[in-house]
């Protein structure tokens, strides 16, 4: 069973997946690109505990003890004693394929090497390793410690043995629902979300009603969170873009092409929760200001 799991990227997801590992009493190695990086991560995660404590859901006791599991890394190389590594950096090949390569040769043959990409492909990440058989995708929906759903994706040369290993960590220690789901660009959950985020760009774009109106009828109308406009803030709007690009590139239909708005927000630096600014405004919390 993974004991001890380290997080390669300390963003978004990162960051949520590094608390809800801990959370579950699990020692976790979180790494980032630079030190300031890594230390701007755990004031966000310290935010997000925060928050949960003002509301009653855990206490000082807990939130100590979350952030003790969480243990702050260097190199890749400081990875070399995981069970279960998990790749969550931008969602570009290259850079994804650069990690894995690097991550091939400092872990023992034992241990899962895990992506949580959204739309790349397992099979070529797998192909910069020597034992490609130990390479999956476990793709977890923001925000993982609240979304109890992980789609396992095997790449071609994914053994059974990775595959059992994975389900049953996620659905016994984790305590979430593992979906198998067949190598596809956007796999299921990225592919029907990302194109309900896209058609409320249009009706945007269309003037068919305001951001906080359409989010509004969507989470009334179908008891959603959060409204898609919201969730995409909360992805990341580039992440957005960049998952509806690659469908697009992949599938070659038009209702994969991001919306000309989406692409404006991007070139103009509003990309959501992580700069301030989307859709909607955001405090350095995280939360809601309008």
């Amino acid at each position: 069973m993974f004991r001890t799991i380290g997080v390669v990227g300390a963003g978004t997801m990162g960051r949520s997946i590094a608390e809800m590992l801990a959370v579950k009493g699990l020692d976790v190695l979180l790494l980032e690109k630079s030190p300031e990086q890594l230390e701007s991560a755990m004031g966000l995660l310290e935010a997000s505990l925060d928050r949960q404590m003002e509301r009653w859901a855990i206490t000082a006791a807990e939130k100590k003890l979350i952030l003790n599991r969480i243990h702050k890394q260097q190199t890749l190389q400081d990875l070399g004693e995981c069970d279960l590594v998990i790749e969550t950096v931008s969602e570009d090949l290259e850079i994804k394929k650069q990690v894995f390569e690097e991550l091939d040769r400092c872990l023992p043959e034992s241990s899962v090497l895990a992506s949580n990409t959204s739309t790349l492909s397992l099979t070529e990440l797998a192909g910069q390793a020597a034992f490609p058989e130990r390479v999956i995708g476990m793709h977890f929906v923001y925000p993982a410690f609240r979304v109890d759903v992980v789609e396992i994706i095997r790449g071609l040369q994914t053994s059974d043995d990775t595959f059992r290993r994975t389900k049953d960590f996620i659905e016994t220690v984790l305590s979430k629902k593992g979906v198998m789901v067949y190598e596809s660009p956007g796999f299921v959950t990225t592919r029907l979300i990302c194109l309900l985020i896209n058609e409320a760009l249009h009706l945007l774009e269309e003037g068919v009603a305001s951001p906080e109106d359409i989010d509004t009828a969507m989470r009334i109308g179908y008891q959603f969170e959060r409204g898609p406009l919201e969730m995409a803030d909360r992805f990341g709007l580039d992440s957005v873009l960049a998952a509806l690009e690659r469908m697009f590139r992949e599938y070659g239909e038009l209702k994969y092409r991001p919306s000309f708005l989406l692409k404006k927000k991007v070139r103009a630096g509003q990309l959501g929760v992580k700069t301030g600014t989307g859709f909607f405004q955001y405090g350095k919390d995280g939360e809601r200001t309008s």
